[in-house]
């Protein structure tokens, strides 16, 4: 069996410039966001991101490491517009391809299955498909109808955070809203993972569990233990989102709005002195949950 554990900077070492990186959550969820603070403190640049964005986009826009970014949305939720994309965007600063959330898992199920693009009726009689130049196809069947085509979301890279995981690659994600990580995974030629728990052999430990196990471990390339890694974003059911810390996040993003000044707050040198600004690992996990 091959062991697959690896550090976040092995991680992200792994990364090139110009790559396009998937990143699986959901706004506000489950964001593996100390990988992608693990990006922040490198050199990368020129990142195509794609993502249901949170503060993940919004904190490597404001740094200037993405050039396109592919999203369905960008949101912190209770924060409806993420501000630091905000101001990329309005600013002209990156390339953007903006889908409808099904448009979106669309392009990621058809890069996992191996083809160039998957035909919808999402889109039809708006300007999506004009805006993001997407293209027309005709089914081939007596109806003839008109389709869009959505395109293949391929990815290079595919970032997640999952509650469990073992040496091998096996992960189990314990939450009520897995959406769609597993397509991310199965989109990308590589995918790693960081975890709230690291175990030897997951059958040994959580055989009740089986079932959460989102994607077999030959679609795992490496996987770390990063417990709090989803921080500010919530981990459910271990914690819940840090609702103070997206609020002074976002109220940093306000005129001047100088990403330099806050960095260290928000990424610091290392992951031990991220966590330790908002009361340490502990404090992190005891976050309550969040009801919606």
């Amino acid at each position: 069996m091959i062991d697959k554990r690896m550090s976040a900077p092995d991680i992200v070492g792994q990364l090139r410039d110009g790559m396009t990186i998937g990143i699986g959550g959901w706004g506000p969820r489950r964001k593996p966001m100390a990988l992608v603070r693990e990006i922040m403190r490198s050199d990368l640049k020129d990142l195509t991101v794609v993502a249901y964005g949170g503060a993940d986009v919004g904190m490597l826009c404001a740094a200037g490491k993405v050039k396109k970014l592919v999203f369905a949305f960008v949101s912190l939720d209770a924060i409806p517009l993420e501000p630091w994309f905000r101001k990329a965007r309005e600013a002209g600063a990156i390339e953007v391809l903006e889908l409808d959330e099904g448009m979106f898992q669309w392009g990621l199920k058809a890069a996992a299955f191996g083809v160039p693009f998957l035909p919808t009726r999402v889109g039809l009689g708006t300007d999506l498909a004009e805006l993001g130049g997407l293209r027309y196809v005709t089914s081939p069947y007596d109806d003839g109808e008109e389709l869009i085509a959505v395109p293949a979301l391929r990815l290079d890279a595919a970032l997640l955070h999952v509650n469990r995981s073992d040496w091998r690659g096996n992960v189990q994600l314990l939450g009520p809203d897995p959406y769609y990580d597993e397509w991310f995974a199965r989109a990308a030629d590589r995918c790693f993972v960081s975890c709230e728990q690291l175990v030897d052999r997951m059958e040994d430990h959580f055989p009740e569990d089986a079932q959460r196990s989102i994607i077999q471990r030959a679609f795992v390339t490496g996987v770390t233990e990063l417990p709090g890694g989803a921080h500010p974003s919530s981990m459910p059911p271990a914690y819940g989102w840090d609702m103070k810390a997206l609020s002074e996040y976002a109220a940093a993003a306000k005129e001047p709005g100088d990403w330099s000044a806050v960095a260290s707050r928000f990424v610091a040198e290392d992951e031990a002195t991220y966590l330790a600004g908002f009361g340490g690992t502990e404090a992190v996990t005891a976050l309550p949950q969040t009801v919606f």
